[in-house]
């Protein structure tokens, strides 16, 4: 159901008239949207035929009564906000209707005030519940499966250490320089966790003025700021049960950073311009390309931040630091734009490959990716080679600033040594290395006999 900025749409059902018309007068003066039906069966074709956000509900109704019609009308949309009201309040029915799905009980008679007061609350439990739905499929729609790659021992202490934390509420520090993967360690972590069923909201502290973020991360009351028509809920409230993500946590300002602090503590805050507290559940989990001592001690950062912060810390290493995990990266981003081609690309030559390897990568994986997807363009063979690759910055060699290609070599003598390479970073693990080659392990067998490599 697209709810957006229309008026919530409010079903009465009751019996007697004298209710249904003077509750639809209330509420179609506060704004809402009204109809009303004298029983369940009319009300539960009037669903059929229409969408409808709260439902007033009398309890002691002839034919199907107010139990039975929450139940059929919960199995029909269970994001409908159900209100029971009766003469006869009951604890034994009130329990009953908790059960079965009502958000709240109104005793009739009851007074216009009261009647406001609880349609509300149901309307705000609506578009709480609307707006979590749509930062959902934000979430869906960004894909967050991403896996992580890597078979350095670096690497492989890294997710040693995601699965001993990802089954705690412990919050989390990532470092590493751009481009590393801080997201997708965070993302596998929650994937990891109990609250993989609920929403990861990752927030770029680096993205919005400071006003602006701290808007979007606690909300807001209208008219706290210029340009706050309406009252507005943040996102650590949306994402209450799930995983939260602050990537560039050292770009928050003090300010922001004390609300941080009291997140973590108290679980609670306040939105921007509002005295009431909101009470809150969230795992946090964050990161920074800066070192935060030198930021503690520029006086940028709050100390006590950092170790609220750095419970567990997890360092990502640069990619020039664990070159070994640079083939399987290659073959996982050309298998990912393979399925989106056509013709797809078969590999990367040996040439190229040693191009790749000797490159410095100071955009570390993502510039990976970016090459990768670039060279896939570029390239009209089957193959990716030296042609398709942007100049690269070499780590070793009075050639640094610019890539080459091999002269004196035969194709020969670089696929022999390309493939020792590619073996001996795998170990001798001949499935992995034909599938970073791109060749199947046959080719490879007759490849490993021909160069006496075995």
């Amino acid at each position: 159901m697209s709810q957006g900025q229309r008026p919530a749409k409010v079903l009465i059902i009751d019996d007697e008239k004298i209710i249904r018309d003077s509750f639809s007068r209330v509420l179609l003066k506060d704004g809402y949207a009204v109809s009303a039906v004298e029983s369940g069966r009319l009300a539960l074709e009037r669903v059929d035929e229409e969408p409808v956000d709260i439902a007033l509900i009398d309890l002691k109704m002839p034919g199907l009564d107010g139990m039975e019609t929450l139940r059929e009308l919960r199995e029909k949309d269970p994001d409908i906000v159900s209100v029971m009201i009766t003469g006869y309040p009951t604890i034994e029915s009130a329990v009953k209707a908790v059960k079965l799905g009502a958000y709240d009980y109104l005793t009739k008679p009851c007074s216009p005030e009261e009647l406001r007061i609880v349609v509300a609350r149901a309307a705000e439990r609506r578009k709480l519940f609307f707006e979590k739905e749509q930062l959902r499929r934000l979430l869906d729609a960004r894909g967050l499966s991403e896996p992580i790659i890597g078979e350095s021992k670096a690497m492989q202490r890294v997710m040693e250490i995601i699965r001993k934390v990802a089954p705690t509420d412990s919050t989390v520090l990532i470092t590493g320089e751009s481009g590393t993967g801080k997201e997708l360690a965070a993302q596998a972590i929650c994937q990891l966790s109990p609250r993989k069923e609920k929403e990861f909201v990752a927030v770029d502290c680096n993205a919005l003025v400071e006003t602006l973020l701290e808007s979007e991360l606690f909300g807001h009351v209208k008219g706290s700021f210029t340009g706050a028509v309406n009252s507005k809920h943040g996102l650590l409230e949306l994402a209450s049960g799930g995983t939260f993500f602050f990537d560039e946590v050292g770009n928050l300002s003090l300010n922001t950073q004390s609300k941080l602090l009291r997140v973590i503590q108290e679980r609670e805050f306040k939105p921007v311009g509002g005295t009431q507290r909101i009470k809150v559940d969230v795992r946090i989990i964050a990161a920074t390309n800066q070192n935060l001592r030198e930021a503690i001690a520029r006086k940028t950062f709050r100390e006590d931040l950092f170790y609220r912060l750095s419970v567990v810390p997890i360092h990502l290493p640069p990619l020039r630091e664990r070159k070994e995990d640079i083939p399987p990266l290659i073959q996982h981003f050309l298998e990912r734009y393979n399925r989106k081609r056509k013709k797809p690309i078969t590999g990367i030559n040996p040439a190229a490959m040693e191009m790749l390897m000797k490159h410095h990568w100071p955009g570390n994986v993502r510039e990976v990716e970016n090459l990768i997807e670039r060279a896939m363009i570029l390239e009209d063979g089957a193959m990716i080679t030296p042609k398709s690759l942007p100049r690269l910055s070499f780590t070793e060699g009075p050639e640094k600033a610019t890539a080459h290609i091999p002269q004196l070599a035969s194709l020969e003598e670089l696929e022999k040594e390309h493939i020792a390479f590619v073996l001996k970073q795998t170990d001798g693990h001949k499935s992995r290395a034909a599938k970073i080659l791109g060749i199947d392990r046959k080719t490879l067998y007759q490849k490993v006999q021909k160069y006496q490599l075995s």
